[in-house]
C-alpha cells in the first residue's frame, strides 16, 4: 500500500536529465548480479584476445596454404589493427546514445560474423576482409567493457573490477598461442575461427541479461564525422609507421599516411569547437588528470607490446631458440599479469591510483634497462627482464583505466573512456612498429650499443629496449598529474 505502480519491493530506475533528454539507467545492484556481470564482460574480453593470440601462431600455415608473401600475410594482422584503430574510439560515444548493452551485443555479432567469413574464406583477400570485420565489431568489446564497469561499479570498488577484466587479457595472451598451436595442428587453422565464433554466439544471451540497460530518451545527436576523423587519424598513423618500417619513411605511403593522419586529427580538433554536439566535450582536453591518464596509458602499452614483440625475436635471432621456446619465455610474465591485475586494481581503490602506477612504470623501466644490458646474453636473464615488464604493467594497466574513468564526470564516461581506449590501442600498435624501425636502422648501421653497460653481441636490440625506456620516462613524468581519487560525480 502506498508503493505505487512499481509494485511491492521493486525500485524505480534512477532518471537522469541531461541536455533535453532523459537517461534511464538500470544497473545490477545485488552482489550476485554484479559478479555475473563481471564474469560476462571478462569472458567477452578473453574470447576477443584469445582469437588474435591463436591466429597469430598459425600465420605460417595460412601463408603456405594461400601461397602468400611475407608482406601479403602481414595484412591479416595489419588489416585487423587498422580497422580496430578506426572503430574503437567510436563505441564509447555511441553507447552514450544507444546504451551499453545494445552496442556491446552489436559488437559481439560483428565479431562473430567476421569469424564466419574467416572460417569460410577461399582466398587471402577475403580472410583479410573477415579479420577487418572482426576488428570492427570486436573493438566494441574492450572499449565497452571499461565503460560498462565505470557505469555499473561505484568509484571506490572500480579498480578491482577493472583488474578482473585486465586479468582476462593476460590469461588469454598466455594460453592463446598454446591453444592455437594445438587446435590448429589437430583441426586446421579454420577451426580456430569456428571455435571463437561459437564462443561469441554463446555470450550473446548472457550479455543481454547482464549488461546495464541504460538508454537515452529524447534528442539524440552523434558527431559521427568527428569520431571517424579521430579513428581515421589513428589508422593512418599506424599504417604510416608500418609502411616506414617495411619500405622506408621517405616513401610516399609512409609520409603520405602521416600527412593524412595529421589532417584528420586537425579536422577532429576543429570540430570539437565548431560542431553543435561534438564527438567529445572540448573540456576533456583541459582536464589535466584525464590527459595524464591518456599519456600514461599510451606509454605503458607502447612499452609492453614492444617487449612482447622483440623479446621472442631476440631469443630466436640472437640466442638460437626455436619459436615455440621463445614463445614460452613470455608465459610466466603473462601468467603474472593475469594473477596480479585484480590485486593492483583493488590496491588502487585503497591507496589511490598514482602509487601503483608509479611503482609499475618504474619496474617496467628497470626491467627494460636490464633487457638492454643483457640482450643476446643468457636467456634466463632475458626471461627475468620480460617478466619484470609484465609484472610492472600489471600494476599500471588496471589503475590507469581506473584513473581515466575516475577523472571524468558521469556525463563524459562513455565518450571519454572510448577515446582513452583508442589512445591505449594506438600505443600498442605504434610501439612495435616504431621500435621495429629503430631496430632495422641500428642493424643497418652496425655500430656499438649506446648503453655503456652492454657487453654482448646484439647491440641493435640493446638500443631498441633503451629507446622504449625513453617513452616510459615520458609516461612517468605525466603520472605526476594523475588524480588520486575519482572526481565528484564520476
Amino acid at each position: 500500500m502506498g508503493r505505487g505502480p512499481t509494485g511491492r519491493g521493486r525500485r524505480r530506475a534512477p532518471l537522469e536529465a541531461r541536455g533535453g533528454r532523459v537517461r534511464v539507467f538500470r544497473a545490477p545492484q545485488r552482489p550476485l548480479r554484479v559478479r555475473f556481470f563481471l564474469a560476462v564482460v571478462a569472458s567477452a574480453v578473453f574470447v576477443s584476445v584469445l582469437t588474435g593470440a591463436m591466429v597469430n601462431v598459425m600465420l605460417p600455415v595460412i601463408r603456405a596454404e594461400f601461397g602468400a608473401s611475407a608482406a601479403q600475410i602481414g595484412w591479416v594482422v595489419t588489416g585487423f589493427s587498422l580497422a580496430f584503430a578506426v572503430s574503437v574510439p567510436l563505441y564509447g560515444r555511441v553507447s552514450d546514445l544507444y546504451g551499453v548493452r545494445r552496442v556491446f551485443v552489436f559488437g559481439i555479432v560483428g565479431f562473430a560474423a567476421g569469424g564466419l567469413l574467416c572460417a569460410l574464406a577461399p582466398s587471402l583477400p577475403l580472410l583479410v576482409a573477415g579479420r577487418m570485420l572482426q576488428a570492427t565489431g570486436g573493438a566494441a568489446i574492450p572499449a565497452l567493457a571499461t565503460v560498462a564497469v565505470a557505469k555499473v561499479i561505484p568509484p571506490g570498488a572500480r579498480g578491482g573490477a577493472l583488474g578482473l577484466v585486465s586479468s582476462s587479457i593476460g590469461a588469454a595472451s598466455a594460453v592463446g598461442p598454446i591453444v592455437g598451436g594445438v587446435l590448429g595442428q589437430a583441426f586446421g587453422w579454420r577451426a580456430l575461427f569456428v571455435g571463437s565464433l561459437s564462443l561469441a554466439l554463446l555470450l550473446i544471451p548472457f550479455a543481454l541479461r547482464a549488461l546495464p540497460s541504460d538508454r537515452a530518451r529524447g534528442a539524440q545527436r552523434l558527431d559521427l564525422l568527428g569520431g571517424v576523423l579521430f579513428g581515421l587519424g589513428a589508422g593512418l598513423f599506424l599504417f604510416g609507421i608500418t609502411q616506414g618500417q617495411t619500405a622506408g619513411f621517405a616513401t610516399f605511403p609512409a609520409w603520405g599516411s602521416f600527412l593524412g593522419a595529421a589532417l584528420a586529427w586537425l579536422g577532429f580538433f576543429r570540430r570539437l569547437h565548431r560542431a553543435a554536439a561534438p564527438f567529445v566535450a572540448p573540456t576533456l582536453f583541459a582536464n589535466r588528470a584525464y590527459v595524464a591518464a591518456l599519456a600514461v596509458g599510451f606509454g605503458a602499452m607502447f612499452a609492453s607490446f614492444s617487449a612482447l614483440v622483440f623479446v621472442p625475436l631476440l631469443l630466436v635471432e640472437e640466442n638460437g631458440l626455436s619459436p615455440a621456446a621463445a614463445g614460452l619465455a613470455l608465459t610466466p610474465g603473462a601468467a603474472a599479469l593475469a594473477l596480479l591485475s585484480p590485486l593492483s586494481g583493488r590496491l588502487s581503490d585503497r591507496v589511490g591510483v598514482r602509487r601503483p602506477i608509479v611503482a609499475g612504470l618504474a619496474l617496467m623501466g628497470a626491467s627494460l634497462l636490464l633487457l638492454s644490458a643483457v640482450a643476446g646474453g643468457p636467456p634466463l636473464w632475458v626471461v627475468l627482464g620480460v617478466m619484470g615488464v609484465y609484472v610492472g604493467f600489471a600494476f599500471v594497466q588496471s589503475p590507469v583505466n581506473n584513473a581515466a574513468a575516475g577523472a571524468l564526470a558521469k556525463r563524459d564516461v562513455g565518450a571519454g573512456v572510448g577515446l582513452f581506449s583508442g589512445v591505449y590501442f594506438l600505443g600498442a600498435g605504434s610501439g612495435p612498429a616504431a621500435m621495429g624501425a629503430l631496430l632495422a636502422a641500428r642493424q643497418e648501421a652496425a655500430g656499438l650499443a649506446v648503453n655503456p653497460l652492454y657487453r654482448f653481441g646484439a647491440a641493435p636490440f640493446s638500443d631498441t629496449f633503451l629507446g622504449v625506456v625513453v617513452v616510459l620516462v615520458g609516461a612517468l613524468v605525466a603520472s605526476a598529474w594523475l588524480r588520486e581519487r575519482p572526481t565528484a560525480g564520476a
